[in-house]
């Protein structure tokens, strides 16, 4: 499957709604379990993105790191409806993916899944299209391995992806992969799905690949 594939799926997925402001969506072929976030979509969702100051994420009586706070409390409002699909020893891989505020959702999955199933580390595989920044304060190299396989995909001057300002200390995790033509979109019009998907297209995107920042 070729990233521009991979986000077509991400875009028409049947989503669930939960309370809490995040839609999610699971596709299971075969031993292989796809996760799915979607953009946002509503007022909650809105209000999550602006609610950015950083809060520390409790996992397992410990603090694992900082992040944005509306991101985090939306996940944490997901998680206990995606666990039993992502601890199922029936499935082998993983691949997650989210598009704009659904990215970010899809970076704390991803950081979830590494933790609570070191089996499948190697063939676990993260995408946010167009996502904006998600942890804050400074990221240990050990923390920031957690995201190895994870990517996120920038149209050159996507706005949403220089949201929250690094100035306030949030950065990105992962590699970053940057696509499309310098000029040729406005920061807001960069960040459009159809534009995204016609730069994956455009410069004939191969199989799932990396790229570092």
């Amino acid at each position: 499957m070729k990233l521009s594939e991979l986000f077509s799926a991400c875009l028409a997925a049947k989503y669930i709604h939960i309370d809490g402001g995040a839609d999610y969506a699971l596709v299971k072929k075969g031993r292989t379990l796809y996760i799915f976030f979607e953009d946002s979509d509503g007022k909650e969702d809105w209000r999550r993105n602006l609610d950015f100051p950083a809060k520390a994420y409790q996992a397992e009586g410990t603090v694992c790191f900082w992040a944005h706070r509306g991101f985090l409390c939306a996940w944490e409002s997901l998680l206990p409806h995606l666990q039993k699909s992502i601890l199922n020893p029936a499935v082998t891989r993983i691949i997650v993916a989210g598009y704009s505020h659904g990215g970010a959702l899809a970076a704390l999955c991803h950081e979830y899944i590494w933790r609570m199933r070191g089996d499948l580390r190697d063939r676990l595989e993260g995408y946010g299209f167009g996502a904006p920044r998600v942890l804050w304060g400074r990221i240990s190299k050990d923390l920031r391995k957690r995201w190895d396989r994870f990517t996120v995909i920038r149209n050159q001057n996507d706005i949403v992806t220089h949201l929250p300002p690094a100035a306030f200390g949030f950065s990105h995790v992962g590699g970053m992969l940057v696509i499309g033509e310098k000029g040729k979109y406005s920061s807001i019009g960069a960040h459009y799905a159809e534009n995204i998907l016609a730069e994956l297209k455009q410069q004939g995107d191969g199989a799932f690949g990396r790229k570092r920042k």
